[in-house]
């Protein structure tokens, strides 16, 4: 039987050991990231050997008149898609939540499908019933894709906040003289109101960086900006494309930090409750 105070030392090398694993994960994820960021600072071409600090790339960038046609598009597609998937997602969360029987659940269980399901797949599958249909590929088509493949992140995201709403207070204001339309349109929905902004903007920052299924789903010009870098890179990375990178990650970072700021705002606990709809 090994003595007890070895087992305490083995114990305690343990958390060394999770700790090392968790750093090398990190570098491995980020420091490629870093090295994008870096060297779109740097004041050479060189993608091996940084000289100066420059924003020369970045002032190429401005002056790329096909990268700005896509950052536009790109832009477009994700304020179109916000707002068609947030309309769509709050009338589906109201609707999976107050519906009753196995309708309801299986309407449910299908909303997250597209959450699991390779977007790969979902990609293929949208360019197919496009082509399928006789539907040129285009920035309608992309738009239609990224709408009907965020609506499952609005929905899975206010379903349990519409859940968590005691139905008294809509009740209270039928008995005040309101309808079931007023009801929702001056309780239920202020009520949600951060939740719905903050999944809006946590949907722009994912159709904006989204590649795979714009891919499937664009047309040949104008081309999302995800898009249009990948063709780019495939004749070799130009420094400008570390430009433009660093310029997505700022802006995905943005977002995603202001989508879990929101609720806060609104005195609710906002962070990471958002994932849950709390």
């Amino acid at each position: 039987m090994r003595p007890v105070h070895s087992r305490r030392r083995g114990a305690a090398r343990r958390p060394r050991f999770a700790i090392a694993v968790t750093a090398v994960f990190f570098a491995l994820l980020y420091v490629p990231i870093g090295v994008v960021v870096l060297f779109s600072f740097n004041s050479q071409k060189s993608l091996t050997v940084f000289d100066d600090v420059s924003l020369r790339w970045y002032g190429a960038f401005l002056r790329d008149d096909v990268l700005l046609d896509s950052l536009g598009m790109s832009l477009r597609v994700s304020l179109v898609a916000m707002a068609g998937s947030v309309l769509l997602g709050v009338a589906l969360a109201l609707g999976l939540v107050r519906g009753r029987g196995r309708l309801g659940a299986f309407a449910g269980l299908v909303m997250l499908v597209p959450l699991i399901t390779p977007e790969i797949v979902t990609g293929v599958a949208a360019m197919l019933l496009f082509k399928g249909l006789g539907i040129t590929l285009s920035t309608t088509t992309v738009t239609l894709a990224e709408i009907t493949f965020s609506i499952s992140y609005v929905t899975v995201i206010l379903r349990s906040r519409v859940a968590a709403l005691n139905p008294e207070i809509e009740e209270a204001a039928m008995d005040l003289g309101a309808t079931r339309r007023q009801a929702v349109r001056l309780v239920t929905l202020p009520a949600l109101l951060p939740s719905v902004l903050a999944s809006g903007v946590l949907v722009f920052a994912l159709v904006f960086d989204d590649f795979v299924l714009a891919y499937f789903t664009t047309g040949v010009d104008p081309q999302p900006l995800s898009v249009r870098i990948y063709a780019a890179i495939r004749f070799g990375v130009q420094p400008t494309i570390n430009a433009v990178g660093t310029l997505m990650l700022a802006g995905s970072v943005g977002l995603i930090a202001l989508a879990l700021v929101i609720p806060r705002l609104f005195g609710r606990r906002g962070g990471l409750d958002l994932l849950s709809g709390k």
